[in-house]
């Protein structure tokens, strides 16, 4: 005998979606996070009476950056040109290394020793001489920023390179495919991933390395601003400056993210 199932109250079935509005997405934690820090940072600062010159409060930062927000926005747009220019070297560069030992394993010693080294030079030493070499245009700063990223790429393609199926290298290997061909039809579609995960870490490293080619000498850019406003004890604006990093950053960070989803469509 069946039994008869009451129906839902009338009262009960709107809860659903009007539950479901209020079901807070990544998007709105993040912004929650952020804006509980900037309250904590803000209650902090106005409960110790922090003196302007050591820690400004958010609402300081906020101020003077509404005040006269161009030239900032402008030196962003100089260092984030920089920063592009640099991070396409450094990612050029890395992966011709990376396909250069791909088909030359013999090498692999010699250049990663060289690439070490390269990588373990302190930027700070190495900026003022690209300096003086240089000049004091983008040209330095966007070497700086290829040394700062080339590395990361580099190995990450080599690893995407070497992380292919055995059974699917069999295969290839049983028709007699040329290591060209299974670069093109399978290392190299099981690198890009480990691509975009070197891109999204050495994304942000470009305009630090911008930055810190800027502050050892430049005419423009966020690095001479901070330079500037440090040298005068102007906390805001030094804060201001990075606070137009950090977007700068999220948004190409971001940027990555897009490109990975269109080109990596399969795997989301």
């Amino acid at each position: 005998m069946m039994r008869r199932v009451s129906p839902v109250p009338p009262h009960v079935a709107p809860l659903a979606p009007f539950t479901a509005r209020f079901i807070p997405t990544d998007r709105a934690i993040a912004v929650l996070i952020v804006a509980v820090a900037l309250l904590a940072w803000e209650m902090a600062v106005r409960l110790n009476q922090t003196p302007l010159y050591l820690v400004p409060a958010p609402t300081a930062i906020l101020q003077k950056l509404l005040a006269n927000p161009w030239p900032l926005l402008l030196a962003g747009s100089v260092t984030l040109a920089e920063a592009l220019a640099g991070l396409l070297l450094g990612t050029a560069v890395g992966l011709a290394l990376a396909l250069l030992l791909n088909f030359w394993a013999k090498l692999e010693q010699g250049v990663l020793s060289l690439a070490i080294l390269v990588k373990a030079t302190p930027l700070i030493a190495v900026a003022p001489i690209l300096t003086i070499w240089l000049g004091f245009g983008p040209a330095p700063k966007i070497v700086v920023t290829a040394l700062l990223t080339f590395f990361p790429v580099l190995i990450n393609a080599l690893s995407g390179f070497r992380a292919v199926d055995k059974a699917m290298l069999d295969l290839l290997h049983s028709w007699d495919a040329s290591p060209w061909e299974i670069f093109v039809h399978l290392r190299w579609p099981m690198a890009r991933p480990y691509l975009f995960a070197a891109l999204k870490v050495v994304g942000p490293l470009a305009l630090i390395g911008a930055v810190v080619a800027e502050w050892m000498g430049a005419s423009s850019g966020l690095g001479r601003a901070m330079w500037l406003a440090y040298a005068n004890l102007n906390m805001p604006a030094l804060f201001a400056a990075v606070f137009v990093l950090t977007l700068i950053s999220i948004t190409l960070y971001q940027g990555i993210i897009q490109l990975e989803k269109r080109w990596l469509f399969w795997e989301k």
